[in-house]
């Protein structure tokens, strides 16, 4: 007959734990049930899986998937709440439409918030590369944030250069032109020197006054019809004024100097041509807003 005997169990004597019985190298596994919290959990994912199977979409096919009992479908939620989102912006778009001034939507603390909203994403992908993301600017690009307007600050001001642009192929865009007075010949380089110490002198700078006096001559010929006698600009015809030392080339003598000589004439884009009218006030709101706005 066999020996019906039991075995002993090992029992490590370091962690005082059964061993399994296997052993590699002299290395004995030790028989460490999983707790049974884990066990029970373990379960209860199985459970909710075959539950998850019954209710919901689960097991791909040749032809399609298991629809389960609900009939869920994600994509058709998804698009639900984009059609829900199109019709709630449609709605507040058709709001901006009928907007003629700038205290309409400031009345309307949901439809201003909208405005802004989505102004400052139109901004984000139209005009932050030129203005920079806060409307900051750049040398050549106007800042959006003072109160320095070549064409004005005010809501209808910033939505017509926004729909036609400036210089731009839109035949009702902003234009004016600075001249090359050196370039053309129109000055020479001793009248263009002259004009500099002037224009550094309205705008609060140290310069040679026998050169201002002189230049300031020049000035009341050449340039007071379009910034004005005293350089404050004029805004019907975009002059920028020379007397706050803000300046969109620069206002050193150097690059005064290149302004005189070689003009100037940035181009701005006619967005009317690429943007609704509702977007085009939803920009206007968004621009008027950073900081520089005028009533």
């Amino acid at each position: 007959m066999a020996d019906t005997g039991s075995s002993e169990k090992e029992i490590d004597d370091v962690s005082g734990v059964e061993t399994t019985g296997h052993e590699w190298d002299g290395l004995k596994e030790l028989n460490n049930p999983l707790p049974r919290w884990w066990v029970y959990l373990f379960y209860a994912t199985i459970v909710w899986s075959v539950v998850y199977w019954v209710f919901m979409p689960a097991w791909p096919g040749i032809s399609g998937h298991t629809k389960g009992v609900r009939n869920h479908s994600e994509r058709q939620n998804v698009d639900m709440a984009i059609a829900a989102l199109d019709a709630e912006r449609g709605e507040r778009m058709k709001r901006l439409l009928t907007v003629s001034a700038i205290d309409e939507v400031e009345a309307d603390p949901q439809l201003l918030q909208y405005a802004l909203e989505a102004g400052e994403s139109l901004f984000g992908d139209n005009c932050a590369t030129c203005h920079g993301a806060g409307g900051q600017g750049f040398v050549g690009y106007p800042s959006l944030v003072d109160d320095a307007w070549l064409w004005g600050g005010r809501f209808d001001d910033i939505k017509t250069t926004l729909r036609h642009g400036i210089r731009s192929t839109d035949p009702n865009a902003r234009f004016n032109m600075m001249q090359a007075y050196g370039r053309d010949g129109v000055l020479s380089r001793d009248e263009i020197e002259d004009l500099v110490e002037h224009v550094v002198t309205i705008s609060g700078g140290e310069a040679n006054a026998e050169a201002a006096a002189r230049g300031a001559e020049t000035f009341a010929v050449q340039c007071s019809s379009c910034h004005g006698e005293n350089g404050e600009g004029l805004k019907d015809l975009g002059a920028p004024n020379l007397t706050d030392a803000i300046w969109l080339y620069g206002g050193d003598r150097d690059a005064i100097r290149t302004t005189l000589y070689e003009g100037r004439g940035g181009v701005m884009p006619a967005w009317g041509e690429r943007l609704g009218e509702e977007e085009i006030t939803a920009l206007a709101v968004y621009v008027h807003a950073l900081g520089g706005g005028e009533r």
